[in-house]
This record gives structure tokens, C-alpha cells and sequence, in this order.
């Protein structure tokens, strides 16, 4: 569909998907500026703007990067395959040069910077998972399955020792996207059975073996202990509760929801944020919800990832290229998943995993390759469904014969031409 609109051509793809980008991005810089103070006001630090600045210049390179990705055609990021190799790369040179950063060696130094190869790994997973769903015509379901499962596993193995979350997260968004791509239940139903049985006997052997065994060789075990330990530890009715060192974090997000109440105190205006070490990161969402409220905070924020996973949804069904649909989904269930996990967390629905809130939370690596996920979305609504601000082209393309649609998904997934005309 032809536009004259200079700004629609910039700003190219589905319009609901910027907007979302835009007021997540928004509600980010003033979360974080509120929320940094305890960084911006540390005796250590001789700026007190450098922290926010830091965070907008992020936020700044991540735009830049959604403008470029939502320009570039989809069947380029076929070519993202090859991150898995390089990540796995990264992965293992984490275990000899990897930076400690609060009990864990998760980032890589870079050029004076710092970066998280397991974020690099989740982007490759997902191009990979949903280059080889696109492909089971030309290859055989046990092929594909087993390359999937192999591919994955790889990337999820060297990601565990230092953030069990993220593999946890990783392993559901792959999973859900072989169930989408109609992997036999079957080859799924004997693939859970396994990671349920390795599961428990790795939770088994934890408990038997010595602590100081532990400690040396999987230190990050005994952080999970704690964590899992204060979620569901009792606490001693008619005494005044004082927080532990395992359940710091979660006494104070809950006491920052609690005193944010329906309307929230105001922007600004957080006391939990002098409390909570990761209140910028961690437990931002508690900080949204006590300054903002549960109505406008809370429910706020909640709607705007259920509605940027809805229209993922939308933009995907819209797909007759089998390869930008599962790409579309998977870029989509990263993002809402994880925002979802990190909801939960603050809460107290489920124990702390360490999850930042996508394109919220403060960070570099975080916040960059959120944004390429938004700009991959973007490009495949602008490519490969066009996505309008109307409804005429979904009505056209329910109206196409159905030996039109049968026809288009047999053709080889990078032809030349998109089934449905380009912008």
C-alpha cells in the first residue's frame, strides 16, 4: 500500500507497535531518573545527572536501532543464525574473562564497556528456532526437532551456571515456539519428561551435596537456595517482622505496592527506592506501582505488554511466510514472558529470579537487544503483513481464495516477491 505520509515512512510498520515503544520508553526515563537516586546522590558519584543521562543515551542507540531494523527487509535476519555460534563463543569465554557483577560473571568486556552474552544468546535462539520451524519441508520433523533441541541446549547449558532465570525463560519461549510450529506432542511430551527428570535429580544432588562442594564448583546454587528458601519460608505471627538478608528485597517491594495503594504517592516520590539495592532494575515495576499507583502503574504497564503481544499476534496471523511468523511470535513471547516473570517476581507470586522489565528497566545490553526484538517486529508487520492503521487490508487478505493461500505458503520461504504486496 502506497503512502505519501513522510512520517509513516519513517516510522515504518505496524503504528500500535510504535506507540507502545514509545510510551514503555517514556515511563522508563522516569522510572529509572526516580529510581537512580540512590546512585545519583552516592557520595561516589560526582554527577548526579549521569545515571539518567547514561540510561537515555541507551534508550537513544535503541531507537536508532529500531529504525534501522524496522528498514530492513525480514529475510535478511535469516543471517542472525549465525549469532549462535558466536554467542556460543562469548557464552564459554564468560567462565575466563567474565566480569563479576553482584555474585555472578554475566558480562563480557568490550572496548570499555560491558555486555551480556546470554542476551546475544536469547536473539540467536529465536532466529534459530524459527529458521528451522520455517525449513520442515525441506528436512524431516526428527531432524529438525533434534537440530532444534541440540542448537538450543548448547546456549542453555552455558547460560545456567550464572543465570538460571534466563535459561529457565529462554527454554519456555523456545518450547512454546516448537508447540506453535507443530512440533509432534509426542517428540514435546518425551522432551518435557526429560527436563522434569534432569530437573529433579540436579535438585536432589543439591541438597546432598556439601555446601563448600557447592560453593566452589556452582556458587550461584546457594543464591537460588536462599531465594527459593524465603519464598516460601514462614514467618512468625505477633511479633514485629524484621527482614532477613534472603528476603530483603521482596519485604520491600512489597512494602513499596502496598504504600504506592490504587493512586500511588506521586512521580518522584518512592521511599522503597532508598531501600531496594536493584530498585532501578530489578524491582522497578514496585517502584512504578508505589509512585503511580496499582490503577496507573500497575494495570498501566501490565496493558501495555498485553497489548504489544496481541498485536504480534495479529501481525503474525497476517504472515503467509512461515519463517517472519514464528520470528514475530518469538521476538514477541521474549519480551511479554519476561515482563511477565518480572511482575510476578515483585508481587511475590514467584521467587526473585533477577529478570529486568523490558525496555524499562535500567540497562545496556537489556535495553538494546529489547529494542532490536521491537524493530524486528516492526519490519516483519511492514514486510510481511502489512499492517495497517485500518482494517482494509486484513479484510482483503480474509477474502483471498483459499487455493491463493495453499499456494503461497509452497513456496520456498526467501523468494524474490512477498506474497502480499510491499509498502
Amino acid at each position: 500500500m502506497e503512502t505519501n505520509n513522510p512520517t509513516k515512512k519513517i516510522f515504518c510498520g505496524s503504528t500500535e507497535i510504535w506507540g507502545i515503544f514509545f510510551l514503555l520508553a517514556a515511563c522508563s526515563l522516569i522510572a529509572v531518573f526516580s529510581a537512580t537516586s540512590t546512585i545519583a546522590y552516592s557520595p561516589k558519584n560526582t554527577n548526579i545527572w549521569a545515571p539518567i543521562m547514561r540510561h537515555a543515551s541507551f534508550l537513544f542507540g535503541g531507537f536508532l536501532l529500531v529504525l534501522f531494523l524496522a528498514h530492513t527487509h525480514y529475510k535478511y535476519f535469516s543471517l542472525a543464525i549465525l549469532l549462535l555460534p558466536i554467542s556460543i563463543g562469548l557464552l564459554f569465554a564468560t567462565f575466563f574473562i567474565g566480569i563479576s557483577v553482584h555474585g555472578a560473571s554475566r558480562f563480557l568486556p568490550l572496548l570499555g564497556f560491558q555486555f551480556q552474552p546470554s542476551e546475544i544468546g536469547k536473539l540467536a535462539c529465536i532466529v534459530y528456532v524459527a529458521f528451522l520451524l520455517s525449513r520442515r519441508r525441506e528436512f524431516s520433523d526428527d531432524n529438525v526437532f533434534k537440530w532444534i533441541v541440540w542448537g538450543v541446549a548448547a546456549i542453555l547449558v552455558l547460560i545456567f551456571p550464572f543465570n538460571l532465570s534466563t535459561t529457565v525463560l529462554l527454554g519456555c519461549v523456545c518450547f512454546l515456539l516448537m508447540f506453535i510450529g507443530q512440533i509432534s506432542f509426542r517428540k514435546l511430551g518425551k522432551l518435557l519428561f526429560w527436563v522434569v527428570l534432569l530437573s529433579a535429580v540436579f535438585v536432589f544432588a543439591l541438597y546432598v551435596t556439601p555446601q563448600e562442594t557447592v560453593k566452589k564448583y556452582l556458587p550461584r546454587a546457594l543464591t537460588w537456595q536462599s531465594r527459593v528458601h524465603a519464598f516460601f519460608g514462614s514467618k512468625k505471627a505477633g511479633k514485629t517482622y524484621i527482614p532477613t538478608e534472603e528476603d530483603y528485597q521482596i519485604t520491600h517491594a512489597k512494602a513499596a505496592i502496598a504504600s504506592g495503594a490504587i493512586w500511588g504517592k506521586g512521580p518522584g516520590r518512592s521511599e522503597q527506592r532508598n531501600f531496594l539495592p536493584q530498585a532501578y532494575s530489578d524491582f522497578i515495576y514496585a517502584i512504578i506501582i508505589e509512585e503511580l499507583g496499582v490503577f496507573f502503574g500497575g494495570l498501566g504497564v501490565l496493558i501495555l505488554y498485553i497489548w504489544l503481544m496481541v498485536r504480534v499476534g495479529i501481525i503474525a496471523r497476517k504472515c503467509k511466510w512461515l519463517f517472519p511468523k514464528y520470528l514475530a511470535l518469538g521476538c514477541g513471547l521474549m519480551i511479554v514472558i519476561q515482563a511477565l516473570v518480572h511482575m510476578a517476581v515483585n508481587v511475590g507470586m514467584i521467587p526473585v529470579t533477577g529478570q529486568p522489565l523490558p525496555l524499562i528497566s535500567l540497562g545496556g545490553t537489556s535495553t538494546l537487544l529489547t529494542c532490536a526484538y521491537i524493530g524486528i517486529i516492526l519490519s516483519i508487520s511492514h514486510y510481511g503483513a502489512e499492517v495497517s492503521e485500518t482494517d482494509e487490508v486484513e479484510n482483503e487478505e480474509e477474502n483471498l481464495p483459499a487455493e491463493i493461500e495453499t499456494d503461497s505458503e509452497k513456496k520456498p520461504i526467501f523468494a524474490a516477491k512477498s506474497t502480499v504486496s510491499e509498502q
